[in-house]
């Protein structure tokens, strides 16, 4: 078999389990890599139908995956966060769907109590996420959980909800404390800082009144 038969399958075997991704940016980047493994190999053997194709395909995932990471950078025009009292129907009937996904990540998590305060993130008519904390004291907001629905992790809602909205700030928080075993895998990108089994923000004074 040659490099090229090679790099065909590779592309095609890509291109396969590019459409199976639930994140939207993970999908477009590896939809891009298969299109222009396919671009080259479909050139080498000269099939110029093909050519054209993964060509416009390869510069339609170039426009979104643009398209996507402005939108993410203007999170505050993205992202809308709601405060929710512990029985509102909207935040039990997603906590229930994405139960088992959320003792994923937040296995400590046994359920919403007060005083706890829930907030949805939403990024229009959908539920990215929620976040519930309350007050530990000191200026200190304990997270209870802090949960986002897979095709929105590459987005991170937790950095408008931490660092752009000013929302804990606001409400006379300085820092943010997450809960111990908590699955953290972006809080370092967010400038958390680890300490022992939790992860911990200063969030110092709001920039807006």
């Amino acid at each position: 078999m040659s490099a090229l038969d090679i790099l065909g399958w590779a592309g095609s075997a890509l291109l396969v389990f590019s459409v199976m991704q639930t994140r939207i940016l993970r999908l477009r980047l590896l939809n891009l890599a298969a299109t222009i493994a396919l671009l080259v190999f479909n050139w080498g053997i000269e099939v110029w139908s093909m050519v054209a194709m993964n060509a416009v395909l390869a510069g339609l995932n170039v426009y979104y995956i643009v398209k996507l990471l402005r939108e993410h950078r203007g999170a505050g025009a993205a992202y809308e966060i709601i405060p929710v009292e512990a029985d509102d129907a909207p935040l039990q009937r997603y906590l229930s769907r994405h139960a088992a996904d959320i003792s994923r990540f937040n296995p400590g998590f046994a359920g919403m109590a007060a005083p706890a305060t829930a907030y949805l993130i939403q990024n229009g008519d959908t539920t990215a996420g929620v976040v519930i904390v309350h007050d530990a004291g000191d200026g200190t907001a304990q997270v209870d959980l802090d949960y986002v629905t897979e095709p929105y992790r590459d987005f991170s809602p937790g950095e408008f909800v931490y660092r752009e909205s000013e929302l804990l700030q606001r409400k006379g928080f300085r820092r943010v404390l997450t809960p111990p075993g908590m699955v953290a895998t972006h809080y370092g990108r967010l400038g958390f800082t680890q300490q022992g089994d939790r992860w911990a923000l200063d969030l110092g004074e709001p920039s807006r009144t």
